[in-house]
């Protein structure tokens, strides 16, 4: 097997690895490859595994690798995967996004996770009650894996959701409810300015100046 490991440390890079870190608050270290060469770096693996089966070993080692990157890889192998995953993977997924949770992680796991509840609307269910959970990117994924839905959207569950968040003082969470009210809006603005109207007293500023941008 391509040797993605071995490849992505032979092309570290120092000054990058400093920056990113930084940006991303000191909570995970990297090698310093920028996304643009990592999809580079990591396209061999991907074409190699892309007719096999989901190998959630693989997955499950990138994610246990120190450098943010691999975790993106992995992030993307699952993406490219996503048409093989089962009912039952949710819960795999959810054991990811659990662990070395952020921002960057979570917003690229929901893809997968989006696509999976789309094809298994039964889901659904897991998902309104991860829009309560004690965990905030539990409840992020709940919020924001309907972004890119377009007409496509749930709007029960997007509305539930984010009622289910109303009050909220995580900043991940109240900019999580801005992203989707403001990707929605591009299909129906309508809908998401009475949403704003009639939640305004539950909903911070911020998730009311995001969610309002393109109104």
């Amino acid at each position: 097997m391509y040797n993605i490991k071995k490849i992505l440390k032979n092309n570290a890079n120092a000054d990058n690895a400093l920056k990113m870190k930084r940006y991303m608050k000191n909570h995970f270290d990297f090698l310093g490859i920028q996304a643009a060469k990592r999809k580079e770096l990591s396209k061999p693996l991907l074409k190699e595994l892309k007719d096999q089966d989901i190998d959630w070993t693989l997955v499950e080692d990138l994610w246990e690798e120190n450098e943010r990157e691999f975790q993106y890889i992995a992030c993307d192998y699952l993406f490219q995967q996503r048409k093989k995953l089962q009912k039952s993977d949710l819960e795999k997924l959810k054991k990811l996004a659990l662990k070395k949770s952020w921002w960057d992680s979570i917003d690229s796991i929901d893809r997968s996770i989006a696509y999976l509840v789309e094809q298994y609307p039964e889901l659904k269910t897991e998902i309104l009650q991860w829009s309560k959970s004690d965990n905030i990117w539990l409840r992020r994924i709940s919020i924001i894996y309907q972004r890119l839905n377009k007409e496509k959207t749930d709007i029960e569950i997007l509305e539930r959701v984010i009622i289910n968040n109303l009050n909220s003082t995580e900043f991940f969470i109240n900019k999580g409810i801005g992203w989707a009210l403001r990707s929605y809006s591009k299909v129906n603005p309508n809908w998401v300015e009475n949403f704003i109207d009639k939640n305004q007293a539950g909903l911070s500023k911020l998730s009311i100046r995001e969610g309002s941008k393109y109104l």
